[in-house]
């Protein structure tokens, strides 16, 4: 795994393997993310290719300015949030996920956080839901990113996972059916261990608050402290 704050590794190949491409086709699962261990991730599915949920729209309430949904997945908020004519992009490193995203009416690009993206530095709010922390396997290289992408004063909303955990792990997308993708770096973290990777790298929290027992978190990233005239 890559060092705290150090370039998260990016690659397409995971999220372009036949079980992740063929249950969005389908709209439904079943599809886990599994470990090396054995132990498998239930990946919901059903409520990625459905509408935004009433705990959705807890976070596009909270969102300003130009919106980036990173790993924006089948695109269930960017679609929400062109509905009402907020200006959106969704990034995700599946082409399947990009065209099913554009086909509901949210614009789309198959891109990695990890590479050159459009409005560096301009975006108003970025979204991590649905796990999304985990990309890359890196949080805290993660967060470094993503702080790159906003504005000033931008809103970043997390999604952390239910458990009071904190973990870096290999996985791969399994259909449960003996459909097995490439292995790919991927974390979870609970709201704990992401408020401690956040700080340590910027960020500090504006807001905490649960909808349909999904937790979520709002964070902005503190400008750097002014260099004292002794400092050289």
């Amino acid at each position: 795994m890559p060092a705290h704050g150090a370039a998260a590794p990016w690659h397409t190949e995971p999220w372009h393997a036949d079980p992740y491409v063929r249950a969005l086709h389908a709209g439904h699962g079943p599809l886990f993310l599994r470990r090396a261990d054995g132990w498998m991730l239930p990946l919901d599915v059903e409520r990625w290719c459905a509408d935004a949920d009433v705990a959705d729209r807890t976070v596009l309430r909270r969102c300003q300015g130009p919106i980036l949904d990173i790993g924006c997945g089948p695109g269930r908020l960017v679609a929400a949030l062109a509905i009402h004519g907020r200006p959106c992009l969704g990034i995700d490193v599946s082409q399947a996920a990009v065209d099913r995203t554009i086909r509901g009416g949210g614009p789309a690009l198959c891109r990695s956080v990890f590479e050159p993206l459009p409005g560096e530095g301009r975006w108003g709010t970025a979204l991590l839901i649905d796990g999304n922390i985990g990309i890359g396997g890196d949080p805290r290289a993660l967060l470094t990113r993503v702080a790159q992408l906003m504005a000033p004063d931008g809103l970043l909303v997390v999604e952390a996972a239910g458990a009071d955990v904190d973990e870096r792990v290999r996985v791969r997308v399994d259909d449960g059916r003996g459909g097995v993708g490439t292995a790919f770096p991927w974390a979870r973290v609970g709201v704990r261990a992401l408020l401690h990777h956040a700080h340590a790298v910027g960020w500090e929290l504006v807001e905490q608050w649960t909808a349909r027992d999904r937790g979520f978190v709002s964070l902005r990233h503190a400008p750097p402290l002014p260099r004292s005239p002794t400092e050289h």
